[in-house]
């Protein structure tokens, strides 16, 4: 009865693996079928040679994508928002403009740009102004107050008028 147990593969089916190295009597032995000389017949020659190409190489390397500046954006407000979001005479800060949902962070500064018109007086403390909306808020009898980090220039001419005085 045929059954697992008492199958037998076909003779030519199994073929042995070839013993390389084993000495010169199984046919490949010495050079074991490396040649004489060069970077091939060495240990560690076939790894050596798949890096020759910088292309090759640099397709290996993980690439970071993106870019991710260094100086943080400011968040901008422009002025049409202060006349439509507060009363007159009120201060405008940071925690103002957040609350009254203008701005989502206050981490990375804020600056006030000069789209829109205003009526209002308001005393607006933030980072950084454009020059047109300077001159809005203060033709409007508001103030600007500067938060934060402030230019070269300001603390420079701040130490010349120490000076002078």
């Amino acid at each position: 009865m045929l059954g697992l147990h008492n199958l037998k593969a076909k003779h030519k089916g199994i073929k042995a693996k070839r013993r390389v190295g084993r000495g010169n009597a199984t046919g490949k032995g010495t050079y074991s079928t490396r040649g004489m000389k060069g970077q091939r017949s060495r240990s560690g020659g076939k790894s050596g040679l798949t890096a020759r190409s910088m292309k090759s190489y640099l397709l290996r390397i993980p690439k970071v994508r993106g870019f991710n500046s260094l100086n943080k954006k400011f968040a901008c407000v422009n002025v049409r928002e202060l006349q439509t979001n507060f009363k007159d005479g009120a201060t405008i800060n940071a925690r103002g403009l957040l609350k009254a949902g203008l701005i989502d962070t206050i981490n990375n500064g804020i600056k006030i740009l000069s789209l829109g018109e205003i009526s209002k007086k308001f005393n607006v403390e933030a980072d950084a102004f454009s020059e047109a909306a300077k001159v809005k808020i203060e033709k409007a009898g508001g103030k600007i107050v500067l938060v934060g980090k402030k230019s070269i220039k300001e603390s420079l001419n701040k130490a010349k008028d120490k000076q002078d005085a």
